[in-house]
């Protein structure tokens, strides 16, 4: 009998503004773990994927995150081929989503709220950030920091010259900016996600402000939770006081800092989470 057959897709390039290399490569490191472990892996690009003829995988591990390919992969997902991330909760990660669900959830989150890109009432105090309500950070223009009227305001023309017809502003939040990685569901140590990981942004006025670790990793498990995500990463904030704010949740980062430690572990849960379907 042969070893099991599943895909993995990459990231749409566009989706990897500077980070294209650090994408790929834990999406390979990850593929090469599985074939290790006794599964065929074949990987594949978005547009590869939307027009593959291939026979049904046993599993599916992917980065993409366009509307076109996830429908796609739900079709596939139906007939009963798990996804990690499952294209539901990657698409719970476009910001629209995201804020909806984190209010149901009572996810601890920074406010947010969204305006109209052509008249902007209701921006509020500044400084704020203007966010693209849907995908995360692509192009210049996604993601501006707005500490004047004029920036803010051009911010919102430049996304409604795009089409796009509103946007999510978040206050400024100053602090210490962290990035964690999580992989897993359920429970792990003091009720952080199984495998969980932190640390400083580089590029900052560090302050190392005093706060609990274990509140921030139990946070991030509330939250990738709420949106259905098993591997994830994103950013939060640590303000003086040491509250902790979570500002964004993204399905399966670069794991740049961790890739060595974290494409095992993924491979491993992968390999779970495949196994039923390969017997």
């Amino acid at each position: 009998m042969s070893d099991p057959h599943c895909w993995g897709i990459f990231r749409e390039r566009a989706h990897s503004p500077g980070r294209e290399y650090d994408d790929s490569e834990i999406l390979t490191l990850t593929g090469k773990e599985l074939e290790a472990r006794g599964f065929q892996v074949t990987l594949k690009s978005p547009e590869e994927a939307l027009s593959s003829p291939e026979p049904r995988p046993v599993g599916v591990f992917m980065m993409c995150e366009r509307i076109a390919i996830l429908q796609r992969l739900h079709a596939v997902e139906a007939r009963g081929v798990p996804h990690v991330n499952s294209p539901r909760a990657v698409l719970n990660t476009y910001r629209d989503r995201m804020i909806t669900q984190f209010q149901e959830a009572n996810v601890p989150f920074v406010p947010s709220h969204f305006v109209s890109t052509v008249d902007g009432h209701g921006v509020g105090a500044l400084p704020v950030w203007v966010k693209r309500p849907d995908v995360h950070n692509t192009q210049d223009g996604d993601v501006v920091f707005g500490d004047t009227a004029e920036r803010v305001g051009q911010a919102l023309a430049d996304l409604a010259a795009r089409g796009i017809d509103r946007a999510v502003i978040q206050p400024h939040v100053a602090g210490d900016l962290v990035k964690f990685y999580g992989i897993g569901v359920g429970i792990g140590a003091a009720g952080a996600p199984p495998w969980f990981r932190w640390f400083y942004h580089k590029d900052q006025r560090l302050h190392e402000y005093a706060f609990d670790a274990a509140t921030l990793a139990r946070t991030v498990r509330q939250a990738a939770t709420a949106l259905g995500l098993e591997i994830y990463g994103g950013d939060a904030v640590i303000a003086p006081t040491g509250a902790i704010v979570l500002l964004d949740l993204n399905a399966w980062p670069s794991f740049a800092l961790y890739r060595e430690e974290a494409a095992p572990r993924i491979a491993d849960y992968l390999a779970r989470r495949f196994a039923a379907v390969s017997r």
